[in-house]
């Protein structure tokens, strides 16, 4: 072998060792120091358009009506969070909904759906034959829904035309009172005073203070 091709092939051997024990004493070194710090950026929530504004009236599922009282921003952890601040009057409780689950709430009903509702509450009640405590397990769920609809059959279907306490079981009292005004308070924002009147007409129900006033002046009246 010529002495030029020699020298090359030794030159090349040794250029190859010395990258090799580079490399070792490079990571010899990262393993002996301190640990690499990671640099954490701060996360920001999911871009999403603003739906509702302040003051807007909103229906949350699980607590009904509200107003939102303010659009704000807050860190937790390392993201970064916009959300709605609403105030449910009939619970006195303010309500922190991100903007990303702002899909959770839905706009008040316009007057069309509220007259559908009505509607609903003027029909005959639907009253499966099941045992009561499936029954208010669905009634449950449908007051819990959201849905306005759902929320009027419930109405009707426990309504019993008086304020007596008699004529219903505590459960079934409880769940009537719970659907009635979490629909009577979204009726409210659209028919202010009128939204009882409204209801109790087309439920057919009696007024029970109205019955024993009359009663009471009745009774004030002279012999003849």
């Amino acid at each position: 072998m010529p002495k030029k091709k020699k020298k090359k092939k030794i030159k090349k051997i040794i250029k190859k060792k010395k990258e090799i024990i580079k490399k070792n004493i490079t990571q010899q070194t990262f393993k002996a120091g301190e640990e690499k710090v990671e640099i954490k950026k701060i996360k920001k929530q999911a871009t999403e358009k603003k739906i509702y504004n302040l003051k807007d009236y909103v229906v949350y599922p699980k607590h009904g009506v509200g107003k939102i009282v303010g659009v704000e921003k807050a860190k937790i952890g390392n993201i970064d969070i916009s959300f709605y601040k609403i105030f449910i009057e009939k619970e006195k409780l303010t309500l922190s909904i991100p903007l990303n689950k702002q899909s959770n709430l839905r706009p008040v009903s316009s007057i069309n759906q509220i007259n559908k509702a009505i509607l609903i509450l003027k029909s005959k009640p639907k009253i499966k034959r099941t045992m009561w405590s499936r029954r208010a397990q669905e009634y449950d769920q449908k007051i819990n829904s959201g849905k306005i609809y759902e929320l009027a059959e419930v109405v009707r279907d426990l309504n019993k035309k008086t304020d007596v306490m008699a004529e219903q079981s505590y459960s079934e009292r409880q769940l009537f009172e719970k659907a009635y005004d979490r629909l009577k308070s979204e009726l409210e924002v659209v028919l202010n005073e009128k939204a009882q009147i409204k209801m109790d007409k087309a439920l057919g129900r009696t007024n029970l203070d109205d019955n024993i006033e009359t009663v009471t002046t009745e009774e004030k009246k002279p012999l003849a």
